[in-house]
Order: C-alpha cells, then sequence, then structure tokens
C-alpha cells in the first residue's frame, strides 16, 4: 500500500493535488462523477440528473419486462425495446408464446408509426388519440401498471436513485420485479 501512496505523496510535495482534494487540513479523494449512465435531466425536477422506469405488465400487474433509461427520454422510444424484453412463457404444447394478444397504453404513447410497429408484431394496440376527450375506458386497465409502479417504488431503493452504476440499479430494478412477481404467486395460493 506504501508504495501505492508514493506517487500522489510526491505530487502533494510539489503542489500538485493529484486527484485530491483539502479539507479541513488534509488532502482528500476527489468526488467521482457527478452522473452515472442511464442519467440525464429530468423534465419535472428542474433539469437535474434522474433515471426514469419503463415497465409493461400482464392483465394482473405482474412485470413481464423493465428498462432503466435517462430521465429525458421519451416513454413512446421505449415501447419497441420493451416489447422485444418479454421473455417467452411457456404454457400449451407448441411454440411458447412471445408476445400479448392486445397492448393498452396512455396518450403518451401516441404515434402512429409505433401503432403500424405493434401491428406488424401481431399486436393490437389500444392507444389513447391526444387531443381526445377522457374517458375512452383506458383508465380501466392502465391502473394495473400505475399499480405496479407504486409496487416497485415502495422499495426505498428504487424510489431514489442513488447507485452511480447503472448495472447495479438495473439488478435492483429485476429483483424487485421478481419480488413482486412472487407476492402475487403466494397471494394465488
Amino acid at each position: 500500500m506504501a508504495a501505492a501512496a508514493r506517487s500522489p505523496a510526491r505530487r502533494a510535495e510539489h503542489g500538485l493535488t493529484a486527484g485530491l482534494v483539502p479539507l479541513r487540513g488534509r488532502l482528500l479523494p476527489r468526488q467521482g462523477v457527478a452522473r452515472g449512465i442511464h442519467t440525464g435531466p429530468s423534465p419535472v425536477d428542474r433539469g437535474r440528473a434522474g433515471s426514469k422506469h419503463h415497465l409493461i405488465t400482464d392483465g394482473h400487474g405482474t412485470p413481464l419486462a423493465v428498462l432503466l433509461t435517462g430521465g429525458n427520454r421519451n416513454d413512446f422510444t421505449q415501447l419497441l425495446p420493451l416489447l422485444e424484453a418479454i421473455p417467452s412463457v411457456r404454457g400449451r404444447v407448441g411454440r411458447p408464446r412471445r408476445r400479448p394478444d392486445s397492448l393498452f397504453t396512455d396518450r403518451g404513447y401516441d404515434h402512429d408509426v409505433y401503432r403500424d410497429q405493434v401491428r406488424a408484431r401481431g399486436i393490437v394496440p389500444a392507444i389513447a388519440r391526444r387531443g381526445t376527450l377522457h374517458g375512452t375506458g383506458l383508465g380501466t386497465y392502465r391502473w394495473v401498471v400505475e399499480r405496479s409502479f407504486a409496487w416497485l417504488h415502495g422499495f426505498r431503493r428504487l424510489r431514489i436513485r442513488w447507485e452511480r452504476r447503472a448495472d447495479i440499479h438495473e439488478a435492483f430494478l429485476r429483483l424487485a420485479c421478481c419480488l413482486i412477481t412472487h407476492r402475487q404467486l403466494l397471494s394465488l395460493t
């Protein structure tokens, strides 16, 4: 350890801080990178760095796929990666299912390009149009996803992102999805 400390000590003697900052009469390591990856200026939090969770669930609120992006990413850009991230589901005899029958989303996903791409995958899109009156009936299905987000953010570690490394935060995110799925399976028995 002494050999590793010699070089910074020599630089400090010559007036070079070598990545150290003075604090209370001592030289301490400099603070790390201000942001981690998968962060971006949040549009709702005065431009502070933040992350966004993207989630797709089944009709009961069981998480099927989850993604982590920067806070400034639009939701509709993650629609197709979420659909691709759904794992195959074993069930009946034959090829395992890889996609849902229909997809219910809110007005944030209202783009005809994405409607066409969802239809090309054999999924019926039920996406609310912008500028239309509320009462389309999608709210009766959409609350399931909002409840799943509430379950996810019930885990303190996910409510506010403290980790600078995105892989650690994604690991906690996936672990939380596993715990939610486990709780739902226990409630069925």
